[in-house]
């Protein structure tokens, strides 16, 4: 019997839906730890447009290739930052799948550390509003 890549998304169900940053991505159905549930895909940029692109959906694959995931179908552009959060990318071959750190539990948002270098470039100043760092800048007085 042939073995299963792990880089074939599960095909669990996912939905686009109102959240703190916009819309988010949330899961239908629970999606065990450590499984590809979803590939981020796009148009591939080259050279110049890496730079001169106004999309906020770019995904860096390596120094050569940079996906722009703008467009509608990939819904794994929903997927939101959190600095505590329960699924990562990772890369293969050229593309992009995203994992589950966690069991992720129906109606739970999905995201992932976007990772300080999209921070500075896109975010800029504003302060974090992923629920981790809402909650601590709530605490303090």
């Amino acid at each position: 019997m042939a073995r299963r890549s792990k880089y074939i998304p599960s095909g669990h169900k996912v939905r686009v839906g109102k959240s703190s940053a916009g819309l988010g991505l949330y899961a239908v159905e629970e999606i065990p730890k450590g499984i590809c549930f979803i590939e981020y895909f796009g148009r591939v940029i080259k050279g110049q447009e890496e730079y001169t692109s106004r999309s906020k959906y770019l995904f860096e694959v390596h120094s050569r290739k940079t996906i722009d995931g703008r467009q509608r179908d990939n819904i794994a552009r929903y997927i939101n930052h959190s600095c505590r959060p329960n699924a990562e990318p990772e890369t293969h071959k050229g593309r992009v799948y995203i994992f589950s750190r966690r069991k992720i539990l129906p109606g739970e948002e999905i995201t992932y550390d976007y990772g300080k270098e999209y921070w500075e470039e896109h975010i800029g100043k504003e302060k974090c509003r992923c629920p981790k760092c809402v909650l601590k800048r709530g605490t303090k007085n």
